[in-house]
């Protein structure tokens, strides 16, 4: 029996590293709402994501961890969630406080993928640090390529809310040149890793940056969008009464100057800028088939969080509202007998870490997410989990604290570094919302029959079980 031993070893050891079934081609848009077609939305033309749509398993409620870049950025490429990176803001590098995580694409190498990054798939600041590897993890690629195009040589032409500053506030710019921008060159070159690694395995990792503001595209996308045809937001706007002042925190002063015309200019540039980078999505999936890999490589698409453009008020990000944490999330794995369905669970993009590995045939990895593949191949198989969002109220953001810890920020008193987190929970028809654990207000609203998000339940006496039940997934989620 002993002789036998050091055989079963080997097959152990071949097991643990056996090549993935699948190549992964995974794609992240920045700043994208659900905006799609695909959704719903009856303005914007997004005919290439659509047709991945068709060709895939659409989530209808997937959900992001920290509507901000870096902080879901970190959670999603770990599958850990912000309590575990401890990455709140856009400055922390998760290394320095998990320094042995594994990331998606770790996963994928260990087991003998080639693993390549094209664009944002980390963060890095938008549009200064185009054409950087910004706050990137090198530990997890064994190639990357920080592409560069036109739309870094007009920033000195694009209007802005606030002089000087274009990504963190509105701003937008039709580009009249016929050279590249960013995430066409971008596509370009991801098109050729798929030529030279089209023999697999492979995961690549192409991030885009459009829509994130400033809105730059070519002007033939801004002429897909009148003026004159362009909707509003409308519903319950900013501070409603009896709502807590956090959920309209990320509210930014000089929004004040806006007018009705100039939303409509913001809206036609956010929607040029989905346009063509939807487009750029169509070319990837077009090389994809135009070798031969459509049956030997998912793909997934996502964005890395939901977007403001005008409702409630607020613009952008850092919200707990539905549209700042809601994502369109697409998986299309070959030969999926419910690809063109949509699922209605809830899920969040903490999920993909395992769902990648697990479809892919790997062993799942520890996480703080679960495989989504159950669902990929029973769209109402049973599923009790909830998905959590959360942000940062009152500490600086962006350049202070890189070991933020928020248990701490009570106990500086008041002044700098003070704050505290809003922590949402979403059910299948609910979303549930403390603020600094309920001391700064709660909310409660019934997404299902009101979707604009228009009336706080939390004071009902009827969905007191409801609140009751929140209270309780939020407390599990803590622990």
């Amino acid at each position: 029996m002993k002789s036998l031993i050091p055989a079963i070893l080997l097959c152990l050891a071949s097991a643990a590293i056996a090549a993935p079934t699948y190549n992964v081609l995974h794609i992240v848009s920045d700043d994208l709402n659900c905006s799609l077609a695909c959704y719903g939305n009856t303005q914007v033309k997004s005919p290439n994501i659509d047709k991945l749509a068709a060709s895939g398993v659409r989530f209808e409620k997937a959900y992001c961890q920290f509507p901000l870049c870096n902080p879901s950025r970190c959670s999603f490429m770990t599958g850990m969630r912000p309590g575990n990176t401890k990455v709140y803001e856009n400055s922390t590098d998760f290394r320095k406080n998990l320094p042995d995580v594994f990331t998606i694409p770790q996963t994928f190498t260990q087991a003998g993928a080639f693993s390549a990054r094209v664009g944002k798939l980390y963060h890095y600041g938008v549009p200064t640090q185009i054409g950087t590897s910004g706050l990137d993890d090198p530990k997890s690629w064994q190639l990357v390529v920080n592409p560069i195009g036109h739309d870094k040589k007009v920033e000195d032409q694009i209007h802005t809310l606030t002089p000087g500053q274009f990504g963190g506030t509105l701003s937008w710019f039709a580009d009249k040149s016929e050279e590249p921008q960013t995430d066409a060159v971008g596509a370009a070159e991801a098109i050729k890793l798929l030529e030279a690694k089209k023999d697999g395995p492979f995961y690549l990792a192409v991030g885009f940056f459009r829509p994130h503001t400033p809105y730059v595209a070519p002007q033939k996308y801004f002429d897909l969008y009148p003026l004159d045809k362009i909707q509003l937001a409308s519903g319950p706007m900013k501070d409603v009464p009896g709502i807590p002042a956090a959920a309209y925190a990320s509210y930014k002063k000089e929004q004040n100057q806006l007018t009705d015309p100039m939303r409509k200019e913001i809206l036609q540039a956010y929607f040029a800028s989905t346009t063509f980078m939807d487009d750029q999505v169509g070319e990837l999936v077009a090389a994809v088939e135009r070798l031969g890999l459509r049956e030997k490589t998912v793909i997934v698409f996502h964005s890395d969080h939901g977007y403001h453009t005008g409702d409630h008020g607020l613009w952008q990000k850092q919200s707990l509202w539905e549209n700042s944490a809601h994502v369109p999330l697409i998986i299309s794995v070959p030969g999926n007998t419910n690809n063109g369905k949509s699922c209605a669970r809830t899920v969040e993009l903490v999920d993909l870490h395992a769902t990648l590995a697990d479809v892919c045939g790997l062993p799942v990895p520890k996480t703080d997410g679960t495989s989504l593949k159950p669902l990929l191949e029973n769209l109402t198989a049973a599923w009790d989990r909830p998905a959590f969002s959360q942000v940062l109220r009152g500490a600086p953001v962006g350049s202070t604290a890189p070991n933020f810890n928020p248990s701490e920020l009570k106990k500086k008193g008041k002044g700098k570094g003070k704050g505290f987190l809003g922590i949402s929970v979403r059910s299948e028809q609910f979303r549930y919302t403390e603020w600094d654990e309920g001391r700064q207000g709660a909310t409660l609203h019934d997404l299902k029959n009101d979707p604009q998000e228009a009336k706080d339940l939390s004071s009902d006496p009827a969905h007191a079980a409801t609140v009751a039940q929140m209270k309780t997934l939020l407390a599990e989620m803590k622990k």
